[in-house]
């Protein structure tokens, strides 16, 4: 029996059914915001199979994770619970730059600008003159994160404690299962089962609905592809195509294994560059999770997991779990009456722990290009536009990991540090290079905060400042050097990471948490 939408009167255009195919964090944060956005006026649906498992590795995010859960209307220290997590300020990178070396990419900026003149052109100046003192200790976010401590920022902007932002290190199925309840309790349907038939429209081509394996037709006006890697509607019926990006990020593999805690949560990720691509550690409060992003023409499956293994904190808590993925995006975003949402729309390695902000951004922009039953191709094309600009921002952030390396010392390294990168990431090479300017475009998820401590952190220092600071007739080494103390003193005045959570939002005890 097929599912119908609501009534709706002949010059109603607004759309009556929606249809989400997959669960997960995508399918999730997806049901979520439209039964929070359109209310009872749209009728929503969602199917999953118990017997087709996530991914659920990507348990790190950013700062905008927070904007999302807001919107909702979420209590924070709920959904920390509810989730197992623990707070970010940043993610450690280690043996990125060169062997031995290692880096703090701070959510926040580097202290707060004194002058017209950047203060980073000032650090530099500094550093000319004898200045030790790296760029991390400039950052609040590292200030806290280096003593283990974590704090929110207040709102007084005079205040050294209003430089910093953070996210959240969480699990991942737990957060699609609380976002479940969410989503239920305001009227979603989830239908269990799995999808046998995708049936298209002859008139137009587009998704008129689906057929269970149990032969139930479900019918929708819009479609939301949150299916996976595989693109059930997307690819599988739509047939859109797909960019392939591993000549610029060769990493196709993945492994996981999370483990016991062993001492408390720190309050940032860790990415510990290795053989034949990086590790990751994120702490939660049941747990640790750890993985092996790789690249299989340089690392056997068994080795990655082997090595994996070997460089855990803790006793393992499972078995490793393996991941096929090819770099990329789709071709389009939105195909006829179907929205791809988190992996079936493309795939970025999760360096830079975009792969939930990914699905809330098409989230995002779908709120703020809803259609209607027409179906206007240019709301269309300009999804698709946002889209793919937002995405191609982000892969010139991640490859700039990988191009800024000074390690020769395994092929990957050699390949990577050899490679020519898209255009749109050499002209903002060239502009630090040449004067240490941050060069900022549209769609830019990555601020020039983020970008100078990849640049910085990984050695790539500009051949000279900005001219103007020649000008300016200002030394900079005391006023940096208040700043460095001031943050020192605020982050010792904070809880610990481990008491903040103990206090604020501590997790009942998981038994035999994976």
């Amino acid at each position: 029996m097929a599912h119908q939408a609501g009534a709706q009167t002949a010059g109603d255009r607004r759309i009556g059914s929606v249809l989400i195919v997959g669960g997960g964090s995508a399918g999730w944060m997806t049901a979520a915001m439209l039964s929070h956005v359109l209310k009872e006026h749209c009728t929503i649906t969602l199917i999953e199979s118990d017997e087709i498992g996530t991914v659920g590795v990507g348990e790190a995010t950013i700062p905008p994770i927070r904007t999302f859960n807001q919107t909702l209307g979420i209590d924070e220290r709920e959904f920390v619970k509810a989730t197992q997590g623990t707070f970010k300020l940043g993610i450690e990178f280690v043996n990125w730059g060169a062997l031995g070396h290692r880096y703090f990419h701070p959510f926040g900026p580097h202290g707060r600008n004194f002058d017209m003149v950047a203060l980073h052109h000032y650090w530099l100046r500094a550093r000319e003159q004898g200045e030790t003192a790296p760029l991390d200790d400039h950052a609040m976010a590292w200030a806290l994160a280096k003593a283990g401590r974590f704090t929110p920022p207040v709102a007084d902007q005079r205040h050294v404690l209003s430089t910093h932002d953070y996210a959240y290190h969480f699990d991942a199925g737990l957060y699609a299962r609380y976002l479940r309840g969410f989503a239920e309790a305001r009227g979603v349907r989830r239908i269990e089962g799995k999808i046998a038939g995708v049936n298209l429209r002859g008139t137009d081509g587009f998704v008129e609905s689906v057929t269970m394996e149990g032969g139930q037709v479900v019918e929708a006006e819009l479609f939301i592809d949150c299916s996976g890697f595989r693109g059930l509607l997307i690819e599988g019926a739509l047939q859109t195509g797909y960019d392939d990006w591993s000549h610029w990020l060769p990493c196709d593999r993945a492994v996981a294994m999370p483990c016991e805690n062993v001492g408390e949560p720190t309050p940032y990720t860790r990415s510990t560059a290795q053989e034949a691509g990086w590790q990751w550690r994120i702490p939660l409060q049941h747990r640790t999770g750890n993985g092996y992003v790789y690249c299989s023409a340089h690392m056997p499956d068994d080795r990655a997991a082997d090595l994996l293994a070997q460089r855990i904190d803790g006793r393992a808590l499972g078995a490793p779990r393996p991941l096929r993925f090819t770099a990329g995006r789709r071709r389009l975003h939105w195909n006829r009456n179907v929205v791809a949402v988190g992996l079936s729309s493309g795939f970025l390695e999760p360096l830079e722990s975009t792969s939930i902000h990914l699905i809330q951004a098409n989230i995002s922009k779908l709120m703020a290009l809803f259609p209607t039953r027409d179906f206007d191709p240019a709301t269309r094309d300009e999804f698709n536009r946002i889209a793919t600009t937002e995405m191609e921002r982000i892969r010139d952030f991640i490859i700039l990991h990988y191009k800024l390396t000074q390690r020769d010392d395994t092929e990957l390294w050699r390949y990577v540090a050899a490679m020519e990168v898209p255009d749109s990431l050499q002209l903002k090479l060239d502009h630090f290079r040449r004067h240490g300017r941050l060069i900022a475009r549209e769609m830019d998820l990555f601020g020039p905060p983020s970008w100078l401590s990849v640049h910085i952190g990984q050695n790539n220092f500009p051949e000279g400042l900005d001219p103007l600071i020649d000008y300016r007739g200002i030394d900079a080494r005391p006023w940096l050097a208040q700043l460095r103390a001031a943050m020192v003193a605020e982050a010792h005045k904070a809880p610990t990471h481990q008491q903040f959570i103990d206090q604020h939002c501590k997790a009942p005890a998981m038994d035999g948490a994976v």
